[in-house]
């Protein structure tokens, strides 16, 4: 595993990783895909099962001494006592309901963290075939087979700010109440990580989240905005941090320069 002066040369595996992951989900995109429901009431689906298994078992033989927290996994109580350590996190298919709509709106997240900070991620939009990636400083983006372009946080416009929301967990009150002393040009609900690929891209400015998540829902997209120049905090401005207890997420704040 590269030390972190070159977490950047795991872009090309990990890339590859999310794509064969990407294409196994889309064999299930159709409306007799076999779902089932957790304990906690969430939606997976044969979609979730496979493309976990591709990316769990690349990961181990990428380096079989880092733990990879899964969600399924984790469903299924196989739980990692990571500790400080360097660990995956991992979410097969982030937006699972958005997936059963047939929206598009889903990803697959992979992220690495490391004394409880993600320091680097990949987050792939499977249709549209988007990608994302970010570690030490520096962010790209890629759209099918074109190339790969840098990406940067941006200045919040003069014009107002463009928010983004979650469509499936999205509290309108409390989001308009955050809002409310702020000047806003426009608010884009949409489904899964790529919110803050969208803030890491400067195609926003704002991605507040103010109901619980867990932490492989947001480690690769928070490692890929802050190698974009944005940052993720608590509502109170303190890190935002992994390794917590159940890798239950409370609210943060995702947001640009």
């Amino acid at each position: 595993m590269p030390s972190p002066a070159n977490l950047q040369s795991l872009a090309t595996p990990l890339l590859a990783i999310a794509r064969e992951a990407g294409r196994a989900i889309l064999t299930h995109y159709h409306p007799e895909v076999t779902r089932s429901d957790k304990s906690d009431g969430s939606p997976v689906t044969a979609a979730d099962h496979a493309s976990e298994a591709i990316i769990v078992r690349a990961l181990a033989k990428l380096d079989p001494g880092i733990p990879v927290v899964a969600e399924e996994e984790f469903a299924a109580g196989r739980v990692h006592d990571v500790g400080d350590g360097r660990f995956w996190l991992v979410d097969p298919l982030d937006g699972t309901k958005e997936f059963l709509k047939a929206n598009g709106e889903f990803t697959v997240n992979i992220g690495l963290v490391e004394n409880r900070r993600p320091i680097l991620g990949v987050i792939l939009a499977p249709v549209g075939d988007e990608i994302f990636w970010g570690a030490e400083g520096r962010a790209f983006a890629q759209k099918g087979s074109g190339p790969a372009r840098p990406i940067a946080a941006r200045k919040a416009p003069p014009e107002g700010l463009v928010v983004l929301a979650s469509r499936s967990h999205s509290n309108r009150d409390d989001l308009k109440q955050f809002l409310a002393d702020k000047k806003v040009s426009e608010i884009r609900i949409g489904g899964s990580a790529i919110k803050f690929c969208r803030v890491a891209a400067g195609e926003g400015d704002l991605y507040p989240r103010l109901g619980p998540t867990m932490e492989w829902d947001t480690a690769a997209g928070q490692a890929i905005l802050d190698a974009a120049g944005g940052s993720t905090t608590t509502l109170d401005g303190r890190p935002f941090l992994y390794a917590k207890p159940g890798f239950l997420n409370g609210k943060f704040i995702a947001r640009g320069k």
